[in-house]
């Protein structure tokens, strides 16, 4: 895997926050007033496809609605990051601070019970997911662990039959299934505390993400000076 090679430092520890931030939005869906999948799309296109099977139209509507709101965050992501090669200059920062504001603007909805506030929080997993899957060359995703755990029966079964295995892969799926379960974990617990408004926890994480990286940005180009000639 050249690409995961190339990844600093500070794309492994954003890589482990934003899942650990995934596990919690998926975690407040869940056990929210729908019991839905924010972040993972697989079991909503699959109840799209049981709604139109069973001719329930509302239904269908909802997670036609939920899909399409997730590929919005991904399409989203395209047009703000633009280049999939992982770069310091580019607006990973813009994108993480519009899924903050996705974030925060889903809580009162959803506190509500207004099946709205589940489309915002999709788009703005569609935008996670999409930045590092573009930093990433699609080998990492933050939003959803099926392909992880794919990887990881792959190289197990590799290791008993004695073949080589991609040791960085292999941490890299222990570190992003492993985040994101304490995410949901954590996420359980302030749902508890604070019902739907736990959201506001991975909200403002993301924002301080989003912050933190513009500052790092900025006091890194600084320091370089500008371009020669």
């Amino acid at each position: 895997m050249p690409v995961l090679r190339q990844l600093p430092r500070w794309a492994w520890f954003g890589t482990a926050v934003l899942a650990f931030i995934a596990g919690q939005v998926n975690a407040v869906g869940y056990l929210g007033f729908r019991h839905e999948s924010i972040s993972n799309m697989t079991g909503n296109t699959s109840l799209l496809g049981v709604a139109l099977g069973q001719g329930e139209h509302g239904e269908a509507l909802h997670w036609a609605l939920a899909i399409a709101a997730f590929v919005l965050g991904a399409t989203l992501s395209g047009m703000i990051v633009q280049q999939s090669t992982l770069q310091l200059g580019r607006r990973y920062g813009v994108a993480l601070v519009l899924e903050s504001a996705l974030l925060f603007a889903a809580v009162p909805l959803l506190d509500a019970a207004n099946s709205a506030g589940l489309y915002l929080a999709s788009v703005g997993m569609g935008l996670q997911n999409g930045m590092v899957s573009a930093y990433s060359g699609a080998v990492i995703r933050t939003t959803h662990v099926t392909g992880i755990f794919t990887d990881l029966g792959i190289y197990l079964g590799h290791l008993l039959r004695g073949l080589p295995v991609d040791r960085l892969r292999l941490r890299v799926c222990t570190l992003v299934a492993a985040s994101f379960m304490l995410g949901s974990i954590v996420g359980a617990g302030l749902f508890r505390l604070l019902q739907q408004r736990s959201l506001l926890i991975p909200a403002t994480l993301t924002g301080v993400c989003g912050l933190g990286y513009g500052l790092y940005r900025q006091y890194t180009l600084s320091r370089a000076g500008p371009p020669d000639g």
